[in-house]
């Protein structure tokens, strides 16, 4: 579920090429979610740390997390007996 959700997401990736040579993405709706580096490869490898660094933040703080290509994570309580 979750290999799915992060890859819907990059598909979503928009990539610049920078004046500098190097490569910027980020994924709309996804805030603060971005990246840099001097390949495309290399920039999409941050990208996707980067986002799983942010839906562990999301789920660790009961944040909203969108939903992607009908793929949705939603975090249920569990009652500790």
């Amino acid at each position: 579920m979750l290999v799915e959700y992060i890859q819907k997401a990059l598909e979503k990736a928009e990539y610049k090429r920078l004046d500098d040579g190097t490569w910027f993405a980020e994924i709309t709706g996804f805030e603060g979610v971005w990246s840099n580096g001097k390949t495309v490869e290399e920039c999409r490898r941050e990208l996707v740390e980067v986002l799983e660094e942010w839906l562990i933040l999301k789920l660790r703080d009961g944040d909203p997390i969108p939903e992607i290509g009908g793929n949705r994570i939603n975090i249920n309580e569990v009652a500790v007996a």
